[in-house]
């Protein structure tokens, strides 16, 4: 099976000479005809995956409670700026909204929301979720966009969603991974000349073996070094949580989800969801160079649990019915379970802050 965007890609190749995984990624994403994200809402039973405010609101009411007390710490400005990039179905921000209306209404009454979404189908799923705050509400492309002034930045899988690049070890250096035609004209991986620069090599690249592939993601980085000098500009302080790993290594983790399953990255281009795990050690050395205070990382279930998980759930199932219950029990475990490839423990945590301050669970107890 072939797919429509499958045919541009082709002609692309056929006219232009192999491209590279980062340029794929993005076609499949964002082409403005068929990409992935702009024709269609990717989300939930109907979708193709299920992120973690569509599995409970108990994960963007921790959120919200987290982003209360990030505001408590810097003083309570009058005038927020609550940014979130890669907002999906608007779930989460209809969760930390509501919190922040019933919790502090003094920072709801100051506050101004920018939706960072290009998909058109889902910025129409954002203002039918989000439409009680619709007074409070703008779309914006890209961060630069943003109103400015004190600001909160919070983001649920965005980073896993920018193309990451690709180079493949070979004994003299680490070269570029493209996508090519194979002799039947099917899509299909190869590598380039293009080396990676020798500055930016890995300590350890030389004791790979050859066909080791490491990944890097300029535009990852280049994206939180604009996160630190908004955060510099105003004041305040950035939530990321996205799968992927702290330390920096080898290893290749491009990975396409369509129908809830895994699904070869080549396979069906603008039909699938396309991602790679996130070094949250590199964003973190760029949050750090660029000046900002970067808080202990941390595992998305130590996260929860840290913010009150166990308590919230509880609060959340009394007096309900015994499925319900156990409905709001499962759906705690399935955000928080520790064990190697569930969420609690794939996914990570990283805060920055304009200036160093303690934030909970981040920095424990004053």
């Amino acid at each position: 099976m072939t797919t429509r965007l499958a045919g541009k890609i082709r002609t692309i190749i056929e006219t232009g000479g192999p491209m590279p995984v980062s340029t794929y990624f993005n076609i499949c994403l964002a082409d403005p005809d068929h990409g992935y994200y702009i024709t269609r809402d990717p989300l939930g039973r109907s979708g193709d995956f299920t992120t973690a405010p569509e599995i409970s609101q108990l994960f963007g009411e921790l959120v919200g409670i987290f982003l209360i007390q990030a505001w408590q710490r810097h003083g309570r400005p009058p005038e927020t700026v609550l940014i979130e990039g890669g907002p999906g179905r608007g779930t989460m921000m209809a969760d930390i909204l509501n919190v922040i209306l019933k919790l502090a209404p003094d920072l709801y009454s100051g506050l101004a929301v920018a939706l960072m979404e290009t998909s058109p189908a889902l910025r129409a799923r954002q203002a039918e979720r989000l439409e009680r705050h619709v007074g409070k509400i703008c779309w914006i492309d890209g961060l630069a966009e943003a109103p400015e002034g004190f600001a909160l930045f919070v983001a649920n899988e965005l980073f896993d969603a920018i193309a990451p690049r690709q180079f493949v070890k070979a004994r003299s250096g680490l070269f570029e991974r493209v996508v090519t035609l194979d002799d039947d004209g099917a899509l299909c991986f190869g590598i380039s000349p293009a080396k990676l620069d020798p500055a930016a090599l890995p300590p350890d690249w030389r004791a790979q073996p050859d066909g080791a592939i490491f990944e890097t993601a300029p535009a990852r980085e280049a994206l939180m070094a604009q996160l630190a000098e908004r955060l510099k500009a105003g004041g305040g302080s950035a939530l990321i949580i996205d799968y992927g790993h702290l330390t920096s290594g080898f290893g290749d983790t491009l990975q396409a989800i369509r129908n809830h399953a895994f699904d070869p990255p080549l396979a069906h281009p603008g039909e699938a969801d396309l991602t790679s795990h996130v070094d949250f050690g590199a964003l973190a050395a760029v949050a750090r160079q660029e000046g900002l205070h970067v808080h202990p990382m941390m595992m998305q279930g130590a996260f929860l649990a840290g913010l009150g998980l166990g308590p919230r759930a509880s609060a959340l199932g009394r007096g309900k019915d015994l499925v319900t219950q156990q409905q709001i029990v499962a759906a705690a475990r399935r955000l928080a379970g520790d064990k190697q490839g569930e969420m609690g423990n794939l996914f990570k945590v990283l805060c920055v802050s304009n200036r160093p301050l303690p934030l909970l669970p981040f920095d424990g107890e004053d």
